[in-house]
């Protein structure tokens, strides 16, 4: 799922690309992809779009108000897991399966096309009319980026959860997911499964910091890689990553293997060596299946 530094990095090309262009129209080639009814969708027809924001993982355009009285029109975009958009100028082929296109944007300047390479469906659009209605979209967890120490640790510490849950709870911390939480963890050299009110004032400091620096970097390297454009290559793994999607490669640190926990749909990657003591934690599925042979540090792996 694109996380904070995707989405900032979307919110910069269509700052460049759309704020100030009329949005022509709309065209849904999906059925399911918009999640609302009133407004209609085509009361955002050819109004000027003036400024994006980021709500969580959401992207917000704002459109004109047709006069001074209406409320505020809002285009929202989620792209879940498997969404991107991609940006065509006028005459330029998608160069990308009909399948996967869910709806397209049309603008004096170009398209932008909104895909989805997943069955489930999960992206959406919705048309917004009002603040109310767009604050009613934010879960409420705070902006890591601008949040003070004591903020940070009094949303870490509001509840008692697992650190990589907590930091990946959007009612908590605003544009984390999984793959960025595995390398801020890295980074802090923390345990993804220590309980939050078990840290130390030191390791919520380290953890701050690395929060703030690897969101900071990850957005400063997918910016010099879109450049002037818009980005094409949106995705969870990266080879500059420490750990995320690392699996059994070896840490950039300290050259041991990169170690995994599977749960539902998602996966937790860390280094046992870096994070965890040596120590390595229990995969629910396989410790269940291999019992008293499961391995219990990185030693007994090798």
């Amino acid at each position: 799922m694109p996380e904070l530094p995707d989405v900032v990095v979307y919110l910069e090309a269509l700052t460049r690309h759309v704020v100030g262009q009329s949005l022509e129209k709309i065209r849904l080639f999906s059925p399911f992809v918009l999640r609302s009814v009133d407004p209609a969708i085509d009361a955002v027809f050819g109004r000027r779009v003036i400024g994006v924001r980021r709500i969580g993982k959401r992207i917000v355009l704002e459109l004109e108000k047709a006069t001074k009285s209406e409320e505020s029109l809002f285009l929202v975009i989620h792209l879940m897991i498997a969404g991107r958009l991609r940006w065509r100028a006028p005459g330029d082929k998608l160069g990308i399966g009909s399948k996967l296109l869910l709806a397209s944007f049309a603008f004096p300047s170009g398209t932008m096309y909104f895909t989805e390479a997943s069955s489930k469906k999960r992206a959406s659009i919705q048309v917004l009319r009002g603040e109310e209605s767009l604050r009613a979209l934010n879960p409420g967890g705070i902006e890591p980026l601008e949040a003070s120490l004591d903020d940070f640790r009094a949303a870490l510490v509001s509840e008692n959860h697992t650190v990589k849950r907590s930091l990946t709870d959007p009612h908590l911390f605003s544009g984390i997911g999984n793959a960025y939480s595995d390398e801020i963890l890295h980074a802090a050299r923390l345990s993804p499964l220590k309980l939050t009110r078990s840290l130390t004032d030191a390791e919520i400091g380290r953890l701050y910091d690395a929060t703030r620096s690897t969101l900071q970097e990850w957005t400063a390297r997918l910016r010099a890689a879109s450049g002037e454009g818009f980005p094409e290559k949106v995705t969870a793994f990266h080879d500059e990553m420490a750990v995320h999607g690392r699996f059994k490669k070896p840490c950039p640190v300290c050259r041991a293997p990169v170690q995994r926990i599977v749960y539902a749909d998602n996966e937790c990657n860390y280094c046992a060596v870096c994070q965890t003591g040596g120590r390595l934690l229990a995969d629910r599925s396989l410790s269940r299946l291999l019992k008293d042979d499961w391995p219990r540090s990185i030693e007994q792996l090798e």
